[in-house]
């Protein structure tokens, strides 16, 4: 049984490596929502800027202000587009961390299971010792019997 201390450290800092790995997904899960919300706001206010263009353009609108109408929305797509690589930046951040997770978890489920064979094993050793003590005494008192007769 002189493994199971070793084994426990590895238990112990396979557990904090777990509990990391956890924080670091949340952190990019709440990144990532961010990332999906900012680009969420960008669609609805280009969405909004577009209707904008169109009931401006029913009343008549200038050259000019046309133009400047286009540039934003050239602006906004750009933007939008920026923001779609950072959200897929940041999904790919999510799912290293998941994946880091999960070999984590793994590594700390194959720790435990040998922990438990280990266990296992002795406590199975400590059983065939008490057994052959208890036969031996056994033995000794039926020889000790049969010597009397």
């Amino acid at each position: 049984m002189s493994k199971t201390p070793a084994l426990n450290v590895l238990i112990d800092v396979t557990n904090e490596a777990l509990d990391e790995a956890a924080k670091s997904m949340r952190k990019a899960a709440t990144e990532r929502d961010k990332a999906q919300e900012q680009l969420d706001m960008l669609h609805s206010y280009r969405l909004d800027y577009a209707q904008r263009l169109l009931e401006s353009a029913e009343g008549g609108v200038t050259a000019s202000n046309y133009l400047n109408f286009r540039r934003f929305l050239t602006t906004l797509d750009e933007a939008i587009s920026q923001q779609n690589n950072v959200v897929a930046q940041s999904e790919s951040r999510l799912e290293a961390g998941r994946q880091q997770w999960y070999a984590e978890k793994r590594r700390l489920s194959a720790y435990e299971a040998l922990h438990i064979r280990q266990r296992q094993q002795h406590a199975l050793r400590e059983a065939r010792r008490e057994q052959r003590a208890s036969d031996e005494v056994a033995a000794n008192l039926f020889r000790r019997s049969q010597g009397k007769h």
